[in-house]
């Protein structure tokens, strides 16, 4: 190599000169070699599909000779040391910028959804929790850590978050996911992205787009959603997400929607994101769906013909590795049957990410030369409060919170209550891949809920059982679980999911169910060990909401918490003493005896129960609320307040409103508006969230919450398919939950009917006002 094509030969400030010049001086292959990643795995498969990847055990030399694109998951695909790991990574940087032409290092991605999916790495709660916090400049904070972690490690981009909305809970990536509102996604999804961004890496966004709403709850199935409905609901996400939170990286869904892939569709992947939305990073394949184009969908009759169409779509860099981008693609161009123009423009997308990132400067260092703690005290302090926030009290008769002072006889029952795989997401390192590796520890201190309730209550008599499994037949154990539950003064029942990838356990990536009881045996298990008679109290630790009418009517009181992480055990625990005063709210519905699926609480009239009950036999109306959470304190709301009630189709709604904690303990609320349009153009929600804000108060405090609701927020897709704001009443609520209406006003939307442009503001302003203490009485 000349020290001519170094690229750190390019003086232009110009970063487009600088891209355009390396592309006219590189070859077919080199440029092909920028759009594909290498992924050297060791040891058992790390995803279905592997086999498809012809190359996967070839010599990083060999592959990499002309240059790389990409290194896929050097930290991730096995228990490696960090600190080893990343000698190794440092060493191949160095290799591409030494032994190749032009030098041009390589981009390293991992996943990172809940925390660096890698050995030793902190463990955060799921996307749920992040919503049931309802807190995203705590969701900010995390993903700032995790992405200071990655840089550490020498880690450019991230494979996160997912912005796909909840929309069948049978789905098994709903664990994956932060809400089934828009809102809630697009808020909490941009804090992440702005977190992890600020400690200079690339947020990718997944899955773009309709993935969630999959035929009958499966994974990757066909997605069979209208054009309104994937404007309305689906696509806001992602547009917040690169419009207000500048998302440098897309992920497009292995969906097909009304029978094409996304993999293959400019209208999404060119159309909207590009050319409305006026993205300017890269678009990266989902592992092997290019190839998926052949294989599954059956839309290319051959890797050449599955490349063009991906490239042609919009997809600028095939992952994990490169496969169809490589030979094939030669051969179409020299065949004529493809416009190397096409590989050009996704190679300068690619190239300006890398001189972003200072990869192409002739001073780019790929030893990040910091000391690698990838499990601190910092990291575990946020992850312990984001656990804290997100548990949900369901239901209480008054038996919390406990005195942790008390002697009296606990039992602790359940098959998740004396496990830590118990409280990890599927994107855990724990269970994304150290099943296959039992002798390998779990490399991160985590109690139990069993461990964290003996700490929490000292002078308490604690016994076990585990009654049954989580996803088994294994009755056996019933009848011992009940009867110490009987013996018992208190039992604590610890039920719910075990997340593994790929059909392995309950929850998961590909673990679909097709019923919303508890899995397993545990509704049998949790029939007699209320039947003991018992003060009792179900901790839910799951990765999806489950219908658990029974519990709900026979438990003392119920705990909701999402996959809480390797603190949220002690968080269970400080919930149960009051330690922790619970302030989660549900990110989800949570299904009713009918188990009606799919669901949203998005529904028009005809989508819930009518007031004619005969038109169906099939009541849809769920346990528990979108928005439910209860507390230990009381909280008072005070009158709502409006500008005006009268606004034009161009203005926000501005209101605000009062809340203070009545009770006597410090608690957090969390104030909830909706909007209902009563009489529109096209079948509108009964309800719809458009703003909400997190406020802690101590006892006797007041704070003014002000919403300023854009009409975008209030706006939807009519009948000839452009976004309007209609003339008309809007029924503007503040609500507990979407089922406890505080107070509701009208609002008169004055003018004609208004498309609202693409760049008007999307998201609700929220301002609270400083607390002031008052009389508590």
């Amino acid at each position: 190599m000349t020290d001519h094509d170094k690229p750190g030969d390019y003086r232009s400030d110009d970063l487009s000169d600088r891209v355009n010049d390396l592309v006219d001086r590189m070859t077919l292959r080199e440029k092909l070699s920028q759009l594909v990643g290498f992924w050297q795995t060791v040891g058992p498969p790390v995803a279905p599909g592997q086999d498809l990847l012809h190359t996967e055990r070839a010599a990083f030399e060999d592959f990499a000779q002309h240059g790389l694109g990409q290194i896929t998951r050097p930290y991730g695909s096995r228990p490696v040391e960090p600190d080893e790991a990343r000698e190794v990574l440092i060493a191949r940087q160095r290799w591409l910028r030494e032994n190749t032409r032009l030098g041009i290092p390589a981009i390293v991605h991992e996943e990172c959804l809940t925390g660096l999916t890698a050995w030793k790495a902190t463990m955060f709660p799921v996307p749920p929790a992040w919503g049931a916090s309802f807190d995203p400049d705590l969701i900010e904070e995390m993903s700032r850590g995790i992405g200071n972690t990655m840089s550490t490690l020498g880690i450019h981009q991230g494979l996160a978050p997912v912005l796909d909305v909840i929309r069948d809970q049978r789905w098994g990536r709903v664990e994956e996911c932060i809400s089934e509102d828009p809102h809630v996604v697009a808020t909490i999804g941009a804090a992440y992205i702005r977190g992890l961004q600020s400690a200079g890496v690339i947020a990718t966004l997944k899955h773009f787009v309709g993935y969630s709403n999959s035929r009958g709850g499966r994974n990757t199935a066909p997605v069979h959603a209208g054009p309104r409905e994937m404007a309305d609901v689906h696509l806001p996400p992602f547009e917040v997400a690169i419009k207000d939170a500048s998302a440098r990286s897309v992920m497009n869904s292995y969906a097909e929607i009304d029978g094409v892939p996304v993999t293959a569709d400019p209208f999404y992947l060119t159309e909207i994101l590009r050319d409305d939305w006026g993205f300017t990073g890269t678009v990266v394949a989902d592992y092997f769906s290019v190839v998926f184009l052949q294989a599954y969908h059956g839309v290319a009759a051959g890797l050449e013909d599955a490349a063009a169409q991906a490239l042609a779509a919009g997809i600028d860099v095939e992952l994990p590795q490169g496969v169809a981008y490589l030979d094939p693609v030669v051969r179409m161009i020299e065949n004529g049957g493809l416009d190397e123009k096409l590989v050009d423009r996704a190679l300068r997308r690619v190239l300006r990410q890398k001189a972003e990132l200072g990869m192409l400067d002739d001073d780019y260092d790929p030893d990040p030369r910091r000391p690698i703690e990838i499990d601190n005290r910092a990291t575990q302090t946020i992850a312990r409060r984001i656990a804290e926030e997100s548990i949900v009290l369901l239901s209480n008769d008054g038996v919390l919170p406990l005195d942790p002072a008390s002697s009296q006889h606990i039992a602790v029952i359940g098959p998740n209550a004396d496990t830590t795989t118990a409280l990890f997401g599927g994107y855990t390192f724990a269970n994304h891949l150290l099943q296959k590796y039992p002798e390998v520890p779990l490399g991160v201190d985590a109690k139990t809920v069993l461990e964290a309730i003996t700490s929490e209550f000292p002078c308490a008599v604690i016994d076990y059982a585990h009654g049954t499994g989580v996803n088994d037949d294994d009755r056996t154990g019933i009848a011992e679980a009940a009867a110490l539950a009987a013996d018992s003064d208190l039992t604590v029942l610890v039920l719910g999911d075990r997340a593994e990838m790929f059909g392995g356990g309950t929850s998961g990536e590909g673990s679909d169910s097709i019923t919303l009881d508890l899995p397993g045996a545990q509704q049998e298990l949790a029939g007699a060990v209320l039947a003991a008679g018992t003060p009792t109290i179900v901790v839910l630790m799951t990765g999806r909401g489950y219908q658990i009418s029974q519990i709900l009517d026979n438990a003392s009181a119920v705990l909701q918490a999402f996959f809480p992480g390797q603190e949220g055990a002690g968080a269970i625990a400080g919930v149960l003493s009051g330690a922790v005063n619970p302030s989660g709210h549900l990110p989800m519905s949570l299904p009713g005896p009918g188990t009606v699926q799919p669901y949203s609480y998005l529904h028009p009239i005809l989508g819930g129960k009518p007031a004619y009950s005969q038109i169906s036999s099939v009541d849809p109306t769920p346990a528990l609320p979108f928005g439910h959470g209860l507390s230990y304190t009381e909280f008072q709301y005070g009158q709502l307040k409006f500008t005006s009630n009268e606004v034009d189709a161009t203005q926000p709604i501005q209101c605000s409103i009062d809340l203070t904690n009545s009770g006597e303990r410090t608690g957090a609320d969390v104030v909830q508006l909706y909007v209902h349009d009563p009489v529109a153009s096209v079948t509108r929600p009964l309800a719809q969230l458009v703003g909400y804000a997190r406020v802690a108060l101590e006892p006797g405090e007041t704070a003014t919450v002000g919403f300023d609701v854009p009409p975008r927020q209030f706006s939807f897709t009519g009948r000839d398919g452009r976004r309007i704001v209609e003339p008309g009443e809007l029924r503007v609520s503040v609500r507990r939950s979407l089922t406890e209406v505080v107070q509701e006003v009208s609002v008169t939307v004055t003018g004609p009917a208004r498309e609202v442009p693409g760049t008007e503001r999307r998201l609700t302003d929220v301002e609270m006002v400083a607390a002031q203490s008052t009389s508590s009485g």
